[in-house]
Parts: C-alpha cells; sequence; structure tokens
C-alpha cells in the first residue's frame, strides 16, 4: 500500500458558518446534529472504476425514487473520530483500521472498495477544509462519517453498477459526565442482531435498523440499550447495541478482563481491539472467551465480576451499572464505573488528546486550516 491517494480532489469553498455561532455550537454540541460546512463525495460506475472526487458544501443529495440503496439496502458506512491536540493540530484516531473494516463491509454487500490511500485522503481533506469544527474541550470531538450507497436508478434486484461514497462531519459531545453515568441493558430474548453466515460483522445499515424494535423494548423498561444473545442458543453474550462488551473479574492475581471472541456475528470495534492492547499494556490480563446470561448474573451476584462496560467509536467507555430482562434484574458491582474502567477511559483519552505519548502510532496527524 502507499500512502499517496491515486484521486485528486476538486475543491469548492462554501460559505462557512460565521465563526461566533460556530463556536457557539462547539461549546455545547450535540451527537449528530450539527454538521460542518463541507463534505467529500466520489462517485463509482462499473465501466470508470472511482471518479469525480470532490470537496464542497454540504448539500442534500438528489436521488431518483428508484434508486437501489432505496430498495435493496445497499449501504455500508464507518464512523471515527478527529481530535484537538496540544500543539493546535487535528488528529485521526486509527483511520487505517476503520479504511480496512469498511473495506471488509463492502464486498459483503457486493459494493466495491475504495483503495485505502484514497479513503485516507478523502478523511484528511475533510479535516483540512473543516478543522475549526474540531472542538477543544476534552471529552468532545469531531466525528466523521463516511459511508457508500447504491446510486443506480434501476429496480432490478441485483447488486447495483453506480455508487456514491460520502462523508460528513459533525463535532460531537462526549458520552460521558465527569462521572460517566452508568448503563442500564436491556437483555433482548425475544429478537437477534445476526446469525453465522450473516452480515452481523460489518457495518451495514441493516444491521442496525432491524435492532431498533428490540432497542423500543429497552427504552420502554428504563434501559439505555440492548443486550444481544446468540442466534443458536439465546443464550451467549454477543454485544450491546452499537458497542461491544467487557467484563472485570476478580481474581487472586487482581483484576482480568474478558470480552466475547470475534465469532462472525459481532462487529470487531476498533474501540474494542484499542481496549485489549490498553489493558495488556497496563497490566490486566484479558480473555476473549464466551459468556453466557445466567454466568454474568450469577458473577455478579457472587463477586466474580466486578465491572462490566461498553465501548465503541461514539461512546469511548462507558460502565455499564445494571442489567435488565424480562425475568429478572440485577446490578453489576455497586452499580457505578469501577476502577479498571475508570483507568481504561482515562488512559484512551490521555492518548486521543496528545496528553500521554501514542505508544500505539493509533494517531494520524493532519495540519489544517485555521484556528477553532
Amino acid at each position: 500500500m502507499t500512502d499517496v491517494a491515486a484521486l485528486e480532489f476538486a475543491w469548492e469553498r462554501a460559505e462557512p458558518i460565521p465563526a461566533e455561532r460556530r463556536q457557539e455550537l462547539l461549546a455545547l454540541p450535540g451527537f449528530g446534529d450539527t454538521y460542518s460546512d463541507h463534505m467529500v463525495t466520489v462517485r463509482w460506475q462499473a465501466e470508470l472504476g472511482w471518479h469525480d472526487a470532490r470537496v464542497g458544501p454540504l448539500a442534500p443529495l438528489s436521488l431518483h425514487p428508484a434508486t437501489m440503496a432505496f430498495h435493496y439496502g445497499q449501504t455500508v458506512f464507518e464512523g471515527l473520530k478527529a481530535f484537538w491536540r496540544p500543539n493546535g493540530q487535528r488528529a485521526l484516531f486509527r483511520p487505517a483500521d476503520h479504511a480496512r473494516r469498511f473495506n471488509r463491509s463492502a464486498p459483503r454487500m457486493a459494493m466495491p472498495t475504495l483503495p485505502e490511500e484514497d479513503f485516507l485522503a478523502a478523511l484528511e481533506a475533510l479535516l483540512r477544509a473543516d478543522g475549526t469544527w474540531v472542538p477543544r474541550a476534552r471529552g468532545h470531538s469531531f466525528y466523521l462519517r463516511p459511508f457508500l450507497i447504491a446510486t443506480e436508478t434501476h429496480l432490478s434486484n441485483r447488486p447495483a453498477e453506480e455508487y456514491l461514497f460520502a462523508l460528513i462531519g459533525s463535532p460531537a459531545r462526549p458520552a460521558f459526565a465527569a462521572e460517566p453515568k452508568p448503563m442500564r441493558l436491556w437483555a433482548a430474548t425475544e429478537y437477534i442482531r445476526a446469525a453465522p453466515g450473516g452480515t452481523g460483522a460489518v457495518k451495514c445499515g441493516g444491521n442496525y435498523g432491524g435492532s431498533y424494535i428490540a432497542q423500543q423494548q429497552a427504552a420502554a423498561n428504563d434501559c439505555d440499550q440492548v443486550v444481544w444473545l446468540d442466534a443458536r442458543e439465546r443464550r451467549y453474550i454477543e454485544e450491546a447495541g452499537g458497542s461491544n462488551l467487557f467484563f472485570v473479574e476478580s481474581t487472586t492475581d487482581g483484576p482480568r478482563l474478558r470480552t466475547p471472541p470475534l465469532s462472525g456475528t459481532l462487529l470487531a470495534g476498533v474501540t474494542r481491539d484499542s481496549i485489549l492492547r490498553l489493558a495488556g499494556w497496563l497490566g490486566y490480563p484479558v480473555a476473549e472467551e464466551p459468556l453466557t446470561l445466567d454466568k454474568w448474573e450469577q458473577g455478579c451476584r457472587d463477586g466474580r465480576i466486578t465491572e462490566a462496560f461498553a465501548c465503541g467509536t461514539a461512546r469511548a467507555i462507558t460502565p455499564v451499572g445494571h442489567v435488565v430482562s424480562a425475568q429478572r434484574e440485577w446490578p453489576v458491582g455497586n452499580g457505578t464505573a469501577g476502577p479498571v474502567t475508570s483507568r481504561l477511559l482515562e488512559a484512551l483519552l490521555d492518548i486521543q488528546y496528545g496528553r500521554t505519548p501514542d505508544e500505539f502510532g493509533w494517531m494520524r496527524l493532519v495540519d489544517t486550516e485555521g484556528e477553532a
């Protein structure tokens, strides 16, 4: 692989949101409800390959009602973040890993892959155009959403022959406060997220749309998210909504981390992999081992499982305080963020915000225009 992008991006400057208004938005960003000034688009056609790469003003997409993405679900996406650095630079967190995962998702949906160097060039182009949208505050970030959709106009039930890659950015609030609020998780036993041989390991739109009915059940039971169980036996824990799960076990040698193994039915989270590596660096043993819902409850009740947390790009690391199902409910530890969860969160944030050296080579620095 080369770091030099094959695509050349044409630029059209947007009329920016006034600086004063932008600062107001950056002071208290939501998540996914405010967008920066520009977007990136690249088109693909069977006879041309990738072409027409552009950085231009954020604008609605004009799509025919027979656009194939609407009818047959050929959509994949990624989510990653950029952070403000103490020297005024901005940095992307593990962008090459997100590029590779994007290019694992696309073939599973019979879609073309975007060369890694072009994916990275698109991220850097948007960050250069909208670097002033990266918040300075610790915990805040600039969330980037690359996505790929089938844009051919046709109603045939087959893979499309035209696609659009697009990239937008949004300043994002932290998913936690100074003291992270532990989540209540709803154990979904009626519905499943993914089955062996399906699309559970890729980031495609259908995986999320099909999960919302269980999320509605969670909300109706005063829970924040869903715990998904395996499709075969409805016993083994897989993941929590859009997040991977970790458990902290008490042993005679100290805390040990445990997380469900990648089975093809849950997403290989970039944050998950970061925690696996961070935990070892901090001296915590880690095991990728299956765990049933019953064993989770039993472990919490007898004190062997002292903490649990969900992790992902949007949430970073968020403690789990309670688990609820139709039959029972139990607390995890004392229902608050435990010391291992808190230590891992701080270690991750310190790397992302440049407070400690990046021992893993995760941060990709980008020179941007202007100051926020």
